[in-house]
């Protein structure tokens, strides 16, 4: 008598409804959490960035600054200067011009009015130009190399600035930078970003403007 061949029994585990719905939240969270963490590993510098004004327009002179002043048609004068410890220069005729708060274009027409206060010149035409900067500074602190001020030049960009500290230490977390801004409005801003992606191209650097204050934390272990 042939023997008769039952059908295999397959057991379908069933998940309530309650169950299953916990079950797909858990998995929603454990995909947003992946989501973030891969967006803060990739673009976290760009996202800091957002919450830091723009570098201020604004390039105040002060004392220790290098300029360079020329006044057109008088080719036989020097056009380096040093701002003085009292804010002032003196160029050639004209003693004692103050110039220290202002920006160049506001120094040249200060110039130009004393020479035509001193009768020197009827109508000149003054250009001015900051050289050096030597009174406006950034600060590093934290996981340098070199921590301190340092002189601030039109332009300076994190990196740059980094590199006028010696770098960073062995012990620097790239991933934990602050860069601390006042604001022409007066307030003060703190952006947290990561430098690593800068320093390998994947990332802009950041612009920088006179009086920023740059931290490094230590790395953790």
């Amino acid at each position: 008598m042939a023997s008769i061949h039952r059908p295999a029994l397959v057991h379908v585990k069933a998940f309530s409804a309650p169950r299953a719905a916990r079950l797909v939240s858990a998995l929603l969270r454990l995909f947003a959490v992946t989501v973030l963490a891969f967006a803060s590993a990739c673009g976290g510098a760009q996202t800091a960035r957002v919450n830091l004004p723009p570098p201020s327009e604004r390039s105040l002179v002060g004392a220790g600054d290098i300029l360079t002043i020329e006044i057109v048609g008088e080719k036989d004068l020097p056009k380096e200067y040093t701002v003085a410890s009292d804010g002032s220069v003196d160029i050639p005729y004209a003693h004692g011009i103050k110039v220290s708060g202002l920006e160049p274009h506001e120094m040249a027409l200060a110039i130009r009015a004393r020479l035509i206060e001193l009768k020197i010149l009827t109508d000149p035409s003054v250009i001015v130009a900051v050289k050096e900067y030597h009174s406006q500074r950034v600060t590093l602190l934290g996981q340098v190399a070199k921590p301190g001020s340092y002189a601030f030049s039109p332009g300076m960009t994190l990196i740059q600035a980094v590199s006028l500290a010696g770098g960073l230490t062995a012990i620097a977390d790239e991933d934990k930078v602050t860069v601390t801004r006042r604001a022409d409005d007066g307030k003060t801003y703190t952006a947290r970003l990561s430098i690593a992606p800068i320093m390998v191209g994947r990332a802009a650097d950041v612009p920088l403007q006179a009086g920023d204050q740059i931290y490094i934390r230590e790395r953790l272990f």
